[in-house]
Order: C-alpha cells, then structure tokens, then sequence
C-alpha cells in the first residue's frame, strides 16, 4: 500500500472533506425544515395542503436521488441564465455552480424521506396528551409547538440518526455534476497517480469515522431527552 500522496494531495483531500461536511450539514438543516412543514400539512385538515405534501413526498421517495439531481442541474438549471436579471445580481455566482444544485437537490430529496418519518412519529403521540394540553386552555399552535411537535421529534431521534448516515452516504453522487467533494478528489488522485484502492480506502475511513461521529452525537442526544411513558 502506498500512500505517499496524502502529503501532496492534502489541500484538495481537505477542501473536499470540507465540502462534504458542508453538503450533508447544508442538506439536513434545511430539509429538516422542510420536513416539519411536509409533515404538519399531511397530518393537518387542509385537503390541498395534505395532497400535495404527500404528492412531493411520494415522488421524491419514489424516484432515484441520481435523476432529481440531474433534473434540477441540467433541467432547472439550463433555464436560470434566461430569468432577467439573475445574471447580474449577487446571487449568480453562487447559483451557476454545481454545489448550488446539488444542495438543492439533497436537500429537497432528505426534506421528502424525513417529513415522511414526521408525519408518522407525529401520529404516533398519544392523544390523551394533546387533548389535555387543550382542555387546560393552550392554543392549538401552542400544543404544535411545545408538547406536539418535540414529542414526535424524540420518538423519531433514533430514525433520524440512520437518515443522516443515509444523507451521507449520498453526498457522493455531487461528484456526477462536477462538484469536487471527497469523493471527488480521490477520483482525480486515482486519475494522477493511477493508484486505485488507497484514495478510496482513504474516502471510506472518513466515511466510517463521520458515521460513528454522527452515532455518537444522536446517542448523547437520545440519553439527553427524558422519554415519556
């Protein structure tokens, strides 16, 4: 084994360390986000809200993560340069590159799988304990907000955690639209060097030791929240 070109390679092998961390960080943020919407609409008494958050939630599940990104990156993506005014504005710069779309598309894919897993952990609260919540006079949004929405959050928590590995262990499909993440780098260090097995068992240590790291942390956060019973 020879891994004599970690040393000269660092800088990219970093840059794209960083850039992944920043996908999955990026991606599980704001497709939580998303999620809690996605989850209160399915769960809620709006009919049309209900139908198209299961909608959105059925064709991102139901479709490969590899066509959603190449759909928004050369589908969205070939219509941007024609908006009037975006090629001027500050935005552009950051929108004309592949990162911007591959978070898009992350993002949008967690959103749907996650607001899946809410809408049932948000059903799996018992009852008894929002009803009391309102007959001692709380608001609606109140109960959503204090006793609903965190009781189906620590229900969930142990799920949540094998999303996020999954989320990670799909970040290196960025590379097919020319972000340079880690994967990334070991394919250009494979392409320099000609060496085939040691950047990619490099790219699977980091890949195993951000699993344990994110195990860990839903760990301390599961013993840190009191279950109910």
């Amino acid at each position: 084994m020879d891994f004599s070109w970690i040393i000269p390679y660092r800088e990219l092998l970093l840059n794209g360390a960083l850039l992944t961390c920043m996908l999955l960080v990026i991606s599980v943020v704001l497709g939580f986000a998303i999620a809690i919407f996605l989850a209160i609409a399915q769960v809620g008494n709006n009919p049309v809200l209900r139908v198209a958050a299961k909608s959105y939630c059925t064709f991102f599940r139901g479709t490969p993560l590899l066509i959603q990104l190449w759909l928004i990156y050369y589908g969205l993506g070939s219509y941007l340069p024609y908006i009037p005014g975006l090629k001027g504005s500050f935005l552009w710069p950051l929108m004309r590159e592949g990162l911007f779309f591959a978070a898009v598309a992350l993002t949008l894919n967690f959103a749907a799988y996650q607001g899946e897993i809410l809408r049932g952990t948000l059903l799996a609260v018992p009852k008894g304990e929002l009803e009391a919540a309102l007959a001692v006079g709380m608001r609606p949004s109140m109960v959503l907000r204090r006793i609903w929405l965190p009781r189906a959050i620590r229900i969930g928590l142990p799920t949540f955690a094998g999303e996020v590995i999954l989320q990670l262990k799909a970040t290196p499909i960025v590379f097919s639209v020319t972000v340079m993440d880690l994967y990334g780098a070991a394919y250009k260090i494979r392409q320099d060097t000609l060496l085939v097995y040691e950047p990619l068992i490099l790219v699977a240590a980091f890949y195993v030791a951000l699993t344990f790291l994110i195990t860990q942390v839903f760990q301390r956060l599961e013993n840190a929240v009191p279950a109910r019973r």
